[in-house]
């Protein structure tokens, strides 16, 4: 991305500090890659709807008091359905699918396949804005759905006792998940613009924990799940989901829309990493090789990478002047 100054004497320090930006960057694709790892690890455990449901308890009991020491209880009051129901929307639905998944599939896989967000987030923005895409965006799109296709035509990072029947589920459940993510997207866009970022992650995670709560309680587990999966699921709330929002939006603030975006192509690096050296998960070529696909699909379907410039307007022509 480049900018244009009118005046080259422009002090330096007016333009955003690299370092700064870069390192919260990193760090919250550190934080949002291991999220799979520990959803595996306490999905294993206490089953797909408890661990999603304790995961975001756990968020909401971290962020309220944050809520109310920043002083936005009033807008999470006058916002409360709105925050509520997308949250239903960006935290309920999706992580229980990705929970429910990796009961089947790595983490490394579910992390590469979440990757395809901000493409579901392309096409629902053009549904519903009518926000249709140039043309090197639509090939992008084409591009990062053939990926996925190709992903999941054969049994690449499957657990040992996975069928491929169970596999296909579990990548469904992943897309259902990332569609679930573009419309809160769009949701919050149409309904909660101008809102404070910490009462609409707040709001969210208490809509999420109430839509969870029941079917929890319903399919809790009988045996005590053991202290790792505890430990898992507290640390998934806590920095994965609570300090994760709040990074994100300070991202957003400092470096702008685009560059927080980029932190997709992060995810999947450290939940490949993490999945390969916390829990021995194989990475096969063509995970690498569907992965770099859907990569470069992302990148062409967000407007990061264009195949070709946008023309530029044409100047506006004006009579000619007398000399």
């Amino acid at each position: 991305m480049s900018t244009t100054t009118k005046d080259n004497t422009a002090p330096a320090a007016s333009s955003p500090k690299p370092k700064a930006w870069l390192l919260d960057l990193v760090l919250l694709g550190a934080l949002w890659g291991a999220s799979f790892l520990f959803m595996r690890i306490g999905a294993a455990e206490f089953g797909a709807l408890p661990a999603a449901a304790v995961r975001v308890a756990v968020a909401m009991l971290f962020l309220l008091p944050l809520l109310f020491l920043r002083g936005h209880g009033a807008a999470l009051a006058q916002h409360w359905k709105a925050t509520m129901a997308i949250g239903v929307l960006n935290s309920g639905i999706p992580f229980a699918l990705f929970c429910f998944a990796l009961l089947t599939i790595n983490s490394g896989l579910a992390a590469v396949l979440n990757a395809t967000v901000p493409m579901f987030g392309a096409l629902v923005a053009w549904a519903w804005f009518r926000d249709r895409p140039d043309g090197s965006r639509i090939v992008g799109l084409v591009i990062g759905f053939a990926g996925v296709a190709l992903l999941a035509s054969r049994s690449a990072g499957l657990h040992a006792d996975a069928g491929g029947h169970a596999a296909l589920w579990a990548v469904l459940a992943c897309l259902a998940a990332c569609a679930s993510y573009g419309l809160s997207a769009s949701a919050t866009r149409r309904y909660l613009g101008g809102v404070p970022a910490l009462a609409t992650a707040t709001g969210s995670q208490i809509g999420a924990t109430l839509f969870l709560a029941l079917p929890a309680l319903w399919f809790w587990p009988t045996q005590m799940p053991s202290l790792r999966a505890w430990l898992a699921l507290l640390a998934l709330g806590v920095a994965c989901t609570g300090l994760a929002y709040i990074l994100f939006f300070r991202l957003i603030a400092s470096a702008g829309p685009a560059r927080a975006l980029t932190v997709t192509f992060l995810v999947p690096v450290f939940a490949v990493f993490y999945g390969a050296v916390f829990l021995g998960e194989s990475i096969t070529q063509w995970m690498l090789i569907c992965a770099a696909v859907i990569v470069c699909g992302v990148a062409l379907s967000t407007g990061l990478v264009k195949l070709w410039p946008r023309a530029s307007p044409p100047a506006a022509t004006s009579p000619p002047r007398p000399r």
